[in-house]
């Protein structure tokens, strides 16, 4: 399991209202959602964004409420991972149950600048920034989280338990 793709970088404190505005929570709908991700900080970003780019983000990326729509938001946007130098521990496990690979590295988050071309291998935790030429070692997830993830999230993974039974 990998991500390459273009960087989209964003400061420290982006907080889950901004992520998807609370003006739109009534929608469940995954690309409705998307459709605003990031607009209040970013108007261009649902613009730019391609499937497959990656976010990069500073300190305490997903502070502020407790909802699954911020992480739902950025993965149907099209991101396939967001590295922060830290999450907030509610979005970050939001994160891993809707299936949006999500990596804290101080380094990486200093290091990588918006447009920057980077790659992320998941089983080593080594991100790569192609622009720069530098490398970067995330904490990889253990086993159970990769699996999580690469079926799709939480539920996902124990419908596909449950189905193997």
């Amino acid at each position: 399991m990998n991500a390459h793709g273009t960087v989209h970088k964003y400061g420290d404190h982006v907080d889950t209202d901004v992520i998807i505005p609370a003006r739109y929570l009534a929608s469940q709908n995954h690309q409705e959602l998307a459709s605003h991700c990031m607009e209040d900080i970013d108007k261009t970003f649902i613009t730019r964004v391609k499937p497959g780019d990656l976010m990069v983000a500073g300190v305490n990326f997903g502070c502020g409420s407790s909802r699954e729509h911020a992480p739902i938001a950025i993965r149907a946007s099209g991101i396939d991972c967001v590295i922060a130098a830290n999450f907030a521990r509610i979005f970050y496990r939001n994160a891993i149950n809707i299936g949006l690979p999500i990596l804290e590295c101080p380094a990486a988050s200093a290091g990588i600048d918006d447009g920057d071309e980077v790659t992320v291998d998941f089983d080593s935790g080594v991100i790569t920034n192609i622009t720069k030429k530098e490398t970067y070692q995330a904490e990889p997830f253990p086993p159970f989280i990769k699996e999580m993830i690469a079926k799709g999230g939480l539920m996902a993974s124990l419908k596909a338990k449950e189905a193997a039974k």
